[in-house]
């Protein structure tokens, strides 16, 4: 059973599925805009191309004629993925779920005009003066987002009015792709946020992973752990919403299906066709599979039978804090590998920016997640970026 694997996108987290992949004796080409990404470098073959160049993709699906095309990140020229369907190929989880969590417009309105899904008051902005009006229908404080994004780009809170022309700015700054166009979402007096990995697979066997909590900066995760302890009714709710969502969408795979939990209930706020960053948590042994071992059976037709909680769990960012085009020297392992019960990764990106990943830090064990958090930031301090 050896397929040939397309990744488009080659972060750290498609190096782990990379990896997953070829312990299942698959073939990946690694693809993305700039060379030595993450994942191409352990990929037995690797493109540089402009994913949103409609005619490149083209080009390079005909070239390599994969057996299953798997996006991991959003600026891609997803539409094309139809046409590549309507060819004969496997399009992760399927053209249309790629397409739509590809943008927000799409992923928001079928969430919460065809499927009926509890979520935050929001409205569409193609202009300063159209997001003015949502901020008005919205009220203050809210979120301004991208339509079109990642890892926070482009996202801020606006909390007077004087920030609406800055929110407006930043959000075109972040936007991926050329969509300019904003959402502005009603701020939620919210507890906590979740992630919930959610696999479906060809067998219809939906399964969920324990909850991951996360906590967030600058709309980019900082530490995630597992489990997230909430209340049975609230997990239930969120599994119910998940399983409708993935089911309107179509297609194996990992979901990283994100929730806001309030005292009024369970909000629907995002969802990713494809392992999530929070899910990191995951290398801490925290489960039988990773979220990435998880994808790659799903995607190859591998049955998963339950995905229980084996440990508790722990994750932290290790961030660059300046520019620089040369590659980096991360400094301060051994320090960091003097903690019990702690590992960690190194991603291996070329090249930094500020606040950009370059490795995570893991701490594991019978200690309540508030410990391991705490260990895992300790493991990710001493892990420096020069």
């Amino acid at each position: 059973m050896r397929n040939k694997i397309l990744l488009l996108g080659s972060g750290e987290l498609g190096k782990e599925v990379v990896i997953a992949m070829q312990r299942l004796g698959q073939y990946v080409i690694a693809v993305d805009n700039y060379e030595n990404a993450p994942a191409m470098q352990v990929a037995h073959e690797f493109e540089v191309i402009n994913m949103l160049d409609g005619a490149e993709l083209d080009r390079i699906v005909a070239k390599h004629h994969p057996d299953f095309i798997v996006p991991e990140v959003e600026s891609i020229r997803t539409e094309r993925f139809y046409e590549y369907e309507k060819q004969g190929f496997t399009v992760i989880p399927s053209a249309k779920a790629a397409n739509f969590t590809m943008n927000r417009k799409a992923i928001r309105d079928l969430a919460a005009i065809d499927l009926g899904v509890k979520t935050a008051k929001y409205k569409y902005a193609t202009s300063y003066q159209e997001l003015k009006e949502g901020v008005d229908f919205t009220g203050i404080p809210c979120v301004v987002k991208p339509l079109m994004s990642s890892s926070g780009k482009g996202q801020s809170v606006i909390k007077t009015e004087a920030d609406i022309e800055k929110a407006w700015n930043y959000a075109l700054k972040g936007s991926r792709g050329d969509l300019m166009e904003v959402i502005v979402e009603a701020f939620i007096d919210f507890d906590y946020e979740i992630t919930l990995l959610t696999l479906t697979q060809n067998n219809g066997n939906t399964l969920f992973c324990p909850p991951i909590g996360h906590r967030q900066e600058r709309g980019d995760y900082q530490e995630s752990w597992q489990p997230m302890a909430m209340d049975a009714v609230h997990l239930k709710e969120a599994e119910e919403i998940a399983k409708k969502v993935t089911k309107a969408l179509g297609g194996s795979g990992i979901w990283g299906v994100e929730f806001f939990i309030g005292k009024d209930g369970v909000y629907f706020s995002e969802l990713s066709p494809r392992p999530h960053d929070t899910g990191m948590v995951t290398l801490a042994g925290t489960q039988d599979f990773t979220e990435f071992e998880l994808h790659a059976r799903a995607i190859l037709g591998i049955p998963v039978l339950d995905i229980p909680l084996v440990r508790n769990g722990a994750s932290a960012v290790v961030l660059a804090n300046k520019e620089n085009n040369d590659f980096p020297i991360l400094t301060g392992l051994n320090e960091a590998a003097t903690f019990p019960n702690t590992t960690f990764s190194i991603f291996g990106k070329p090249t930094t920016r500020p606040y950009r990943r370059m490795a995570v830090a893991l701490a594991y064990g019978t200690e309540n997640t508030t410990e391991l958090v705490e260990k895992a930031k300790e493991v990710a301090a001493k892990i420096k970026v020069s």
